[in-house]
């Protein structure tokens, strides 16, 4: 289910200079964030909370996500080389699982290692919260991982939609609106972080249960809807 060329190819497209300097933008700025927030502030668990919780969760992580997401497959569609990957003797859904473990780890790392990294330059991990965030960080990276993957198979302008959706549902709709925040990734990742983190500081509207339940369905469902889309793209190719 694994090909490490393809895996070498994928890395090779979203790490390559132009996008891995768009990927570092926003975990450097999280990080200059906390060393000012520090400064300024001090040791404050509450305020470790939200700047992990309000910029970290609710923004950093899912637009790495659309840009890791996107960028695994995406590029390749617009330009037609994907043709090319496609006439090889490489099974789709094989082809679908190693862009997504190549966009889940690239989304992890650009994010959970910044997020644990701020969390401990704000308050050294009190109450857990830099290694709460830093596990929500991991867990969301999965679930946008698939979403935008399939978003990049389905349509051309796939960064634009997934950039409306990480900042409009996501960071704005995601945390104000009531009904919407229980079909939030932000939402479900918080969960996990509830369970970790010491004390009330970090809460979730979706109980731990269900927000598993939702995140297995949608990265599972997500995937394979990806593999589908890229099968009917290589028989309209065949046609």
């Amino acid at each position: 289910m694994y090909d490490p060329t393809v895996a070498r190819l994928t890395y090779r497209a979203l790490l390559g200079r132009r996008r891995a300097l768009i990927l570092g933008v926003l975990p450097l700025l999280l990080v200059v964030i906390a060393v000012a927030v520090r400064a300024l502030a001090g040791v404050d668990d509450q305020t470790a909370t939200d700047v992990l919780g309000g910029f970290a969760l609710a923004t950093m992580v899912p637009i790495i996500g659309v840009i890791a997401g996107t960028g695994a497959i995406g590029p390749e569609i617009d330009d037609g080389s994907v043709v090319y990957l496609l006439s090889k003797p490489i099974k789709r859904p094989t082809i679908i699982f190693t862009k997504l473990i190549v966009a889940i780890a690239v989304t992890m790392v650009f994010s959970a290692v910044p997020t644990l990294l701020a969390g401990l330059i704000l308050n050294g991990n009190g109450q857990q919260v830099a290694v709460a965030f830093t596990i929500a960080a991991l867990v969301a990276s999965i679930a946008y991982a698939a979403l935008f993957l399939l978003l990049g198979t389905v349509s051309r302008h796939a960064v634009v939609f997934g950039l409306v959706y990480a900042l409009v549902w996501e960071a704005l709709f995601g945390s104000l609106v009531p009904g919407a925040r229980t079909l939030s990734v932000q939402q479900w990742s918080l969960a996990v972080a509830e369970r970790v983190a010491d004390g009330n500081l970090v809460t979730s509207d979706v109980g731990l249960p269900t927000a598993t339940v939702l995140l297995a369905v949608v990265t599972v469902l997500a995937t394979w809807y990806a593999g589908q889309k890229l099968r009917s793209l290589t028989l309209a190719g065949e046609e």
